[in-house]
């Protein structure tokens, strides 16, 4: 017997409510026997003209309607807020949870039966899995795509870049006439970051949880085969709703593993963990922080990409995609894990191989043995902090310095390059008030760029703390995510500069060489966190928002909703 499709509850009625919700639609030029049993698939894109990195979706998502209508579905698109990383203020981070609850309930209560989820720059990633697994019905991610590399003067250039050129401006090797120049030739197609930045780290999340086609994370926004995975990702949703394929089947706690494992393996953004832990509390998955160090411990780096190597995106595409990449540490994969396209995670790679081992190296011969997330445990993170070693500095994996304190983000720019700043190379930067509450939002400045005067003495990395987050497409010596942040008045609010702070990545440890005396007198004179936010969503986000060791979710949204609408409005 054939299951009665969800859309049905809606358009298969009779009488008045019937008539409401067809007469409707028909305005729009729709056929009668679009209404009577045909799959009807939402199309949740994020496109917009402030969002760059997804401003081609309109266009994506007609090739997505091509393959729906192809299978025999009905598609309607239909829009939410859209996330751009590079404009929104304070942070786009602090209107993730707001979009996944506006696509939660936007899938719930209209008549979809599956869905489509447009995905591009940082946070529509997230927010849109989060949502479409709370209410769980069929759901597939297809993704913008990566801009073709960048150039400047004879090489390639990456988001990366950016980090670099802003050092070279103020310690006065490159002129603003030059980062000018490069600003042109950066971002000169369509897409999102260039490089293994958090976008494509989230698309090769989706990817590698099952919940994409295969070869999704890779391909160039601008080649003409992004397009053609639209339609075929069209064509699977309406067989996936045939199938009753949902995010609960493909993400279980193995794919979660398998994720963990893949990230380690491309060298991805520290911001996966804050999102996949959000993600995994979405389905009711048990996920720790923990595990972020204990399933990418023993996984090399294959991918070559920056910021923790040499290429771009467009080259991971060529030398085979994350498929290859998955191919290279398969051995650790739970390969039976079953994916959108109704395939195990190993049937799809069996075929793969990498094209160019510079760029995806075989498992024996590692770009890097140092890779993924390792989670840093002390007095001065109870609950702990993250490192990415792939994109730190050999040396300073065991360090001990003094505390050079900021206590907002505010106060770092404004004595930063102070040249009467009393901090020297040994000295570890440490930013507080960058956390979920303390921001609002846990903004990405923890990559914080170092003092003007060490900089023209040619230092070029230092141990960073904050309780904040950094682009994924930064580098450098950074521990992040501190928990319990400064504003929950944990160790962290109670650096003073001068302390000793002792780092060691290799035992997992950063700690504040303070004694339990002296921390009880400094706690006696500290005041309690009161935030200045006395209204909306931002008063929400501040009462209700978690911390970022269990993903920074609200804390009312742990567990799914369902599909179901239990009234109708006429």
């Amino acid at each position: 017997m054939e299951r009665k499709l969800r859309s049905q509850q809606w358009f298969g009625k009779t009488g008045k409510d019937g008539f409401i919700y067809r007469a409707w639609m028909r305005n729009q030029g729709i056929p009668d026997d679009h209404f009577r049993g045909k799959p009807v698939i939402g199309i949740c894109n994020t496109w917009s003209e402030l969002t760059p990195c997804n401003a081609h979706f309109r266009e994506l998502a007609e090739s997505v309607k091509k393959g729906i209508i192809e299978a025999g579905g009905f598609p309607l698109e239909f829009p939410v807020m859209s996330l751009g990383e590079t404009l929104i203020k304070p942070t786009a981070m602090l209107y993730r949870n707001l979009v996944s609850m506006e696509v939660e309930e936007a899938i719930r209560a209209n008549p979809l039966d599956g869905v489509v989820l447009m995905c591009g720059c940082d946070k529509t990633t997230p927010s849109l899995v989060m949502g479409a697994c709370s209410v769980d019905i069929p759901s597939i991610v297809i993704s913008g795509g990566a801009m073709l590399t960048g150039k400047y003067r004879g090489r390639n250039i990456g988001t990366s870049d950016l980090w670099r050129f802003s050092e070279d401006v103020r310690s006065g090797v490159m002129s603003e006439e030059e980062l000018n120049e490069a600003e042109a030739g950066m971002c000169r197609s369509r897409g999102h970051c260039a490089v293994m930045g958090t976008a494509s780290s989230m698309a090769c999340m989706v990817e590698s949880l099952g919940l994409s086609l295969p070869g999704n994370a890779a391909i160039p926004a601008a080649d003409s085969n992004r397009k053609v995975l639209a339609q075929l990702t069209g064509r699977r949703i309406v067989d996936m709703v045939r199938e009753d394929l949902k995010p609960s089947d493909v993400l279980t706690r193995e794919a979660f593993e398998n994720a963990i494992k893949v990230n380690a393996a491309i060298g991805g953004s520290t911001n996966f963990v804050i999102h996949l832990l959000a993600i995994a509390g979405r389905v009711g998955v048990p996920l720790s922080l923990e595990d972020f160090d204990i399933f990418s411990r023993n996984i090399p780096l294959v991918a070559n990409l920056q910021p923790s190597g040499k290429y771009f995106m467009e080259d991971l595409y060529y030398a085979g995609g994350l498929p290859a990449v998955m191919k290279q540490i398969e051995s650790n994969l739970h390969t039976g894990c079953i994916t959108v396209n109704g395939k195990s995670a190993g049937e799809n790679i069996s075929k793969t191989k990498s094209w160019d081992p510079q760029v995806i190296a075989p498992a024996d011969a590692p770009v890097n043995p140092r890779s993924g997330i390792v989670v840093l445990k002390g007095n001065l993170c109870e609950n702990g902090s993250i490192i990415k070693p792939s994109a730190a500095s050999p040396h300073l994996m065991q360090h001990k310095g003094r505390a050079v304190v900021f206590s907002d983000i505010e106060d770092y720019k404004r004595r930063i390059n102070d040249p009467m700043l009393e901090v020297d190379a040994t000295s570890v930067l440490v930013l507080k008030n960058a956390g979920p509450k303390g921001y609002p939002g846990m903004p990405e400045v923890g990559n914080l760029g170092l003092p003007a005067k060490l900089l023209q003495q040619g230092v070029t990395d230092m141990v960073r703390i904050s309780d904040g987050r950094m682009s994924g497409t930064g580098f450098g010596t950074v521990v992040l995510h501190v928990s319990p942040e400064a504003a929950e008045n944990g160790t962290f609010s109670l650096i003073e500069t001068g302390d000793m702070i002792e780092l060691d990545v290799d035992n997992r440890l950063l700690n504040l060489h303070v004694s339990e005396v002296e921390l009880l007198e400094r706690r006696k004179r500290q005041a309690p966190f009161k935030s200045p936010y006395t209204r909306g969503y931002t008063r929400l986000f501040v009462e209700h928002v978690e911390q970022a060791c269990q993903g920074a979710d609200f804390d009312f949204l742990k567990g799914g909703s369902g599909s179901e609408v239990t009234r109708d409005s006429h």
